[in-house]
């Protein structure tokens, strides 16, 4: 997987779209300082998820010109086994969590679907839902230990790009977080969806019944781009998607 080394970001192991469009990012002072930061947390023996070789898992699956969909997250899961680079999803050997089972409360009712048994959204990435947290990194049981240490003026600047040089692209902000980083969006040029966060505490407060995901579809089809498959493949079929995008993961860090 592409990844900010945390001994070193000399090399950045990037999908080339993304690379050509972020390239200069890494050496801004804020990303100096960032890997400032993650190394001196590794010298402490703080365990970070994900992987540091995971970091940019969202962008290495879904390259820039393959974006359809924006699903923005805050920071990664804090447990162990869950973060792999996907905001809300977790590998397919590992429980959804509350967010993600009311998401997937919400697919169920708006499309009429069968709820997924497994957490994996690989499936997405690799049609153009782009996965993306606003951190990209947190340490070990400690929520959002890791902002305010320059990665949110990263993921601004990929949002940045995405307004600027992409068309018709669906942003689901979900949440007053997710809102506020996304209200630079050109309105004229994508939809944006807003609504509550899926998590417990605000679920029931708007986020079921927003029907976001034939939404996104209405729209992707009124452009003349193909609509996402949202329903998610069985366990089986998750688990080598989850491998797939391992191995480009891979073969980018090489």
């Amino acid at each position: 997987m592409s990844s900010i080394n945390v001994e070193s970001f000399n090399q950045v192991k990037l999908e080339a779209s993304w690379k050509k469009l972020l390239l200069d990012e890494f050496s801004q002072g804020y990303m100096q300082d960032l890997r400032e930061f993650l190394g001196h947390e590794k010298q402490l023996g703080k365990i970070i998820y994900p992987r540091a070789n995971q970091y940019f898992s969202a962008l290495n699956i879904t390259a820039f010109n393959k974006v359809k969909v924006v699903i923005l997250g805050q920071d990664p899961y804090h447990g162990p086994g869950q973060a792999h680079g996907l905001c809300f999803s977790v590998p397919p050997d590992v429980s959804p969590p509350p967010s993600l089972l009311n998401i997937y409360k919400e697919l169920s009712s708006d499309l009429s679907i069968p709820r997924p048994e497994h957490g994996c959204l690989v499936s997405w990435a690799m049609q153009g839902v782009l996965l993306l947290n606003s951190v990209l990194s947190v340490e070990k049981k400690h929520a959002a230990s890791h902002q305010g240490k320059g990665w949110e003026q990263f993921t601004d600047h990929v949002i940045a790009q995405l307004n600027e040089h992409a068309e018709h692209i669906v942003f689901m902000l979900w949440g007053s977080y997710a809102q506020k980083k996304g209200a630079v969006i050109d309105t004229t040029k994508h939809l944006v969806i807003k609504a509550p966060h899926p998590s417990p505490l605000s679920a029931y407060r708007g986020f079921f019944g927003q029907k976001p995901f034939s939404r996104s579809n209405e729209y992707l089809l009124s452009k003349g781009r193909d609509p996402i498959q949202w329903q998610l493949p069985d366990a089986k079929l998750a688990i080598m998607q989850f491998q797939q995008a391992q191995a480009i993961n891979q073969k980018i860090a090489e």
